[in-house]
């Protein structure tokens, strides 16, 4: 009975191995794992012998797996009938019943302790677990190297013969989500983000470049500075004195109807009159995505576009440096004033301006606000929960954070406090 339990479980432990592994290689990111094969050592060739063909490791787990599974149920069916039916040991008939029994038995212990559990361990951390046993998988694929290769080219031959299709073979790609994820996880395990390499953010900043929309990084309407085509000269001077811009829209009765517009440098001519300086705009709508925007400007030699909504009125302006800034970050000079308040009070508690965006927060705080398409700041994403612009003062729930509106203007929220963990 001992030697019988002994095969038992390490039949158990074996198939939670083979089937973990399975699991493991398929959840585990392939840029890691290509970085990993890259390494001196013997486990990096360990790691590279048994990844470069992704068929085969699923095969050689299969068969590992069946054949131990096989074994187990075996020896498992005799064990069940010492423990609960030891006389039919003595020459009784097994029925229906006692057979149902142990299928019911064997099939909950192999669940729980070879499936569903190894699965959800080696799938949470595939990456170290793929490493870690990379030697005993190497062992068992080329235990199991003659059998894979004729279930292999069996299954080739059904497919091209019966099937009329390609033979399987799955090559080791990555994608570019699994890129971005990888670089999120070397961003995560450092403490301190300011020491990470401008190269690395800018590289991340890329792989979400061509997902980026106009309206995700466009000057929203209300913080448009423009002119009307009426505007005499020396109050359009003014106005760039003012605002430190090198480029001005000019728009006539309403912002919604932009003409063009005025660089500070065609000023320095003294013109006579402002239309023979307008500048032509491009027009594209908000759900156009950045990189198209940058493709459109960059035909047609201009650096200006306005953004229409669904109405077609105006919805903001974006120039070549609100594109690239979503590449490099934010570009800064002289003239710029930064506006955005944020404040981390203590461990819980937060002070923003509304016109945070709520993926910059999440980031940079380590907050988990709800990010939907219908909003991009913080006080979007009040405004879409209230349904209304709130009063000065009101409290909002959702989920474990708290908004309290701080200050508020007729139009839009200016500054909002945040608790998080409210109710814990």
């Amino acid at each position: 009975m001992i030697i019988s339990d002994l095969v038992i479980i390490i039949c158990l432990i074996l198939s939670a191995f083979f089937s973990g592994m399975e699991i493991a290689f398929i959840s585990a990111n392939k840029i890691y794992l290509e970085i990993e094969k890259q390494q001196t050592g013997i486990n990096a060739k360990f790691l590279n012998f048994i990844t470069k063909n992704p068929s085969r490791f699923i095969a050689s787990m299969l068969v590992g797996n069946n054949i131990s599974l096989v074994i187990y149920g075996i020896f498992m069916g005799d064990r069940i009938l010492q423990l609960f039916f030891p006389n039919t040991l003595l020459g009784g008939v097994i029925s229906i019943r006692i057979v149902f029994i142990q299928t019911v038995i064997s099939t909950i212990i192999i669940l729980l302790t070879a499936e569903f559990l190894p699965k959800v361990f080696f799938q949470q951390f595939s990456n170290v677990l793929m490493k870690v046993f990379a030697f005993p998988t190497a062992c068992f694929y080329a235990l199991f190297s003659p059998v894979t290769s004729m279930i292999i080219k069996l299954s080739d031959f059904i497919l091209i013969n019966f099937l009329k299709t390609k033979g399987d073979r799955v090559q080791l790609t990555f994608s570019k989500m699994e890129l971005g994820n990888y670089i999120e996880e070397q961003l995560e395990s450092t403490k301190d983000i300011d020491s990470v390499d401008s190269e690395i953010k800018i590289f991340q900043n890329a792989l979400e470049f061509s997902e980026v929309k106009v309206r995700e990084a466009m000057v929203p309407r209300t913080e448009i500075v423009a002119t009307e085509i009426m505007a005499s000269l020396s109050e359009i001077k003014k106005l760039f004195t003012s605002s430190g811009l090198s480029k001005i829209p000019v728009f006539e009765n309403s912002i919604d109807n932009i003409l063009g517009y005025i660089h500070a440098f065609e000023m320095l001519k003294k013109p006579m009159d402002l239309k023979k300086i307008l500048l032509p705009v491009a027009y594209v709508p908000e759900t156009m995505k950045i990189s198209e925007v940058l493709k459109l400007l960059t035909k047609r030699h201009k650096s200006i576009a306005v953004v229409l909504d669904e109405y077609g009125g105006t919805s903001g302006i974006i120039t070549v440096e609100d594109i690239i800034e979503e590449l490099f970050g934010e570009i800064e000079d002289e003239h710029d004033h930064i506006a955005l308040f944020e404040k981390q009070i203590d461990d819980n508690l937060f002070e923003f301006s509304a016109r945070l965006e709520v993926d910059y927060i999440n980031q940079n705080y380590d907050i988990n606000l709800p990010e939907k398409e219908f909003y991009e700041t913080l006080g979007g994403l009040i405004v879409y929960l209230k349904e209304e612009i709130p009063a000065k003062g009101t409290l909002i729930k959702i989920e474990n954070y708290e908004f309290e509106i701080k200050e508020v203007s007729s139009t839009k929220i200016e500054r909002v406090i945040l608790r998080v963990n409210c109710d814990q």
